[in-house]
């Protein structure tokens, strides 16, 4: 049974839920801890690394996107406290997402002939531009994704990233753990999980939508002993399709 989902988005970056929403979702799911992860964006209404909201406790995370010799992956800061690294770095991902959005905007609204009913702003993520996208022309969410906006698309702007390395150490300074984010999404999964080496933990729980193989990641964890994460990655209202039982959430919070 989930108790715990470590990865949720709210319309600080490209979600649905804010934080007076929140509570009632994770009622609704059954879920008694939440970990705000906002895309390279730390929630300036959480003030402290962890919260109580209406009685579910919100973890303040991040999920930063990093450049490694491979592939771009994603990373989980939990129990954020900014630093002055930390917010210089996401107030510089910022300033790139509102330019690289405008970009993307730019690029549909002259391919399609069409007005986007979306603006550049902090925060802007693809989620929002394809669900303008959807609204304004024949595409929809999911077709903006595949032929539009994807990053093989033709619309696709690509933007600017730490390194592993930067990133790594800025989330080690401020957070009080580090894991991987979802392993399977990657092009090659087994080089995203080396990366562990590094790291304390790893996200094994994840709502892909499809089988995967799960003993790469049992390897990993045993290998650089590392602590498990999971969550739903959820950028609706519904929580819970992934996470953490009672047990992992108990060493989860220890480790925190």
């Amino acid at each position: 049974m989930v108790v715990a989902d470590l990865h949720v988005h709210t319309t600080n970056s490209d979600g649905e839920l804010t934080l007076s929403t929140l509570p009632a979702a994770a009622e609704r799911a059954g879920v008694s801890a939440v970990a705000v992860t906002d895309h390279d964006r730390i929630h300036p209404e959480l003030p402290t690394p962890v919260a109580t909201l209406d009685g579910v406790t919100v973890i303040h995370g991040i999920e930063l996107r990093v450049e490694t010799e491979a592939e771009r992956v994603d990373l989980l800061g939990y129990g954020v406290t900014p630093t002055d690294e930390l917010e210089a770095l996401v107030e510089g991902l910022q300033r790139n997402r509102i330019e690289r959005g405008r970009q993307i905007i730019e690029n549909v609204e002259e391919r399609l002939g069409v007005d986007l009913p979306v603006e550049p702003r902090e925060g802007l993520g693809r989620p929002h531009i394809a669900r303008a996208i959807d609204e304004a022309s024949e595409y929809s969410y999911t077709e903006a994704f595949d032929e539009l906006i994807g990053d093989d698309g033709p619309c696709f702007v690509a933007r600017d990233i730490p390194s592993f390395e930067e990133g790594l150490s800025i989330l080690h300074d401020a957070c009080g753990l580090v894991s991987l984010a979802h392993p399977f999404r990657y092009e090659d999964p087994e080089a995203a999980l080396e990366l562990c080496a590094d790291l304390d933990a790893v996200e094994a729980h994840y709502a892909y939508g499809r089988e995967v193989d799960r003993r790469p990641i049992e390897r990993a964890i045993e290998a650089y002993d590392l602590l498990v994460t999971g969550g739903s990655d959820a950028h609706d209202d519904e929580l819970g399709k992934a996470g953490l039982d009672r047990s992992e959430y108990r060493r989860f919070r220890a480790a925190l």
